[in-house]
């Protein structure tokens, strides 16, 4: 096999080229993208997305991108829909077919068989003249002069430049549609992702235990409650059961270097806590108390609604649920 010579110079090519054909997609949107936006809002069924070959690749990435913002929506294979596929569109559906030439054997059977379904089309194509182009109602016109291969031949710019005004459009309907975090956060329920948009604060310190003292505690009894409970620390809390602050093994190791030990024995919780400390609520999103850990370089949060407190959350338990 012959190596080489030039490849970064080769590599630098394709990825300018292809960069410069997604730039130049900016300046192609115009009322007919608006007029898809217009009519996949207004269709109560879905977007069937079909095409062959490499377009049938991004097309599943284009579907997979819709239904996870909000647009319901599936693929059909553009062979396969001749051959009994046809059944999954339902009258209210929209039809995008994604070809760069428009021209395929495939897509000149299929266009006339959709028509007969009376359902709307919209052609993602480079021509706009070819055959699907002509015969859609509306366009998206994802222009992609010549292949990155030196060939002109295999699928490079013209699937990149598919790919990123499936992403536009997609995110045209996100907007249109008001989606939020929250949704966004039904549809990604696994995974990192999924966790820091749904993931509270009460569905983590349940399985904790609960070290607690009174501020009247002595110091041995302080070192016992955080040697059991094994979260190096310990809530304390005032005669009214409300939070004081807190102990850590910080406090304790810097009660050793300012109390004689003879002191130390007559020491309670009150005299080497933490007063007011840091907290969370217990119906705070988990991530937020991963970023107060890192802002204030600690590892636990007392978890305390209106001064009560609920537990405790360790950064361990941020690291087993991959939030970190």
């Amino acid at each position: 096999m012959k190596l080489v010579k030039n490849i970064q110079s080769i590599a630098k090519d394709v990825i300018q080229q292809e960069a410069d054909a997604v730039r130049h997609l900016a300046d192609l949107i115009d009322e007919s993208f608006e007029c898809c936006v217009e009519t996949i809002l207004r269709t109560g069924g879905r977007v069937v997305i079909t095409g062959i070959g490499k377009s049938a690749l991004i097309g599943q990435k284009i579907v997979a991108t819709l239904n996870s913002t909000g647009t319901p929506a599936l693929f059909m294979h553009a062979a396969d829909a001749i051959h009994g596929d046809l059944g999954m569109i339902q009258t209210d559906d929209v039809v995008l077919a994604i070809s760069k030439s428009g021209d395929t054997a495939e897509i000149k059977v299929l266009v006339p068989l959709l028509k007969r379904t009376n359902v709307t089309l919209i052609a993602m194509v480079s021509n706009r003249e070819s055959y699907l182009g002509r015969n859609a109602h509306h366009v998206l016109h994802a222009y992609a002069p010549t292949e990155a291969d030196p060939l002109d031949l295999a699928p490079t710019t013209s699937t990149t430049v598919a790919l990123a005004l499936g992403d536009a459009l997609a995110i045209c309907l996100l907007e249109a549609r008001g989606f939020t975090r929250q949704d966004f956060a039904r549809y990604h329920p696994g995974g990192a992702l999924g966790k820091k948009l749904y993931l509270k604060v009460c569905d983590i310190y349940p399985g904790n235990t609960l070290p607690l003292v009174a501020e009247s505690a002595t110091v041995k009894e302080v070192i016992l409650e955080i040697t059991s409970k094994r979260l190096g620390a310990t809530a304390v809390v005032d005669a009214h059961n409300q939070l004081a602050g807190i102990v850590t093994d910080g406090d304790l190791r810097r009660m050793l270097n300012q109390y004689d030990t003879s002191h130390i024995l007559s020491l309670t919780a009150r005299d080497i806590m933490t007063p007011s400390p840091i907290c969370i609520a217990s119906e705070e999103y988990a991530v937020k108390a991963l970023q107060i850990m890192q802002a204030k370089s600690i590892t636990q949060l007392i978890v305390a609604d209106q001064g009560t407190v609920k537990g405790f959350v360790h950064l361990h338990d941020l690291l087993k649920e991959g939030l970190v």
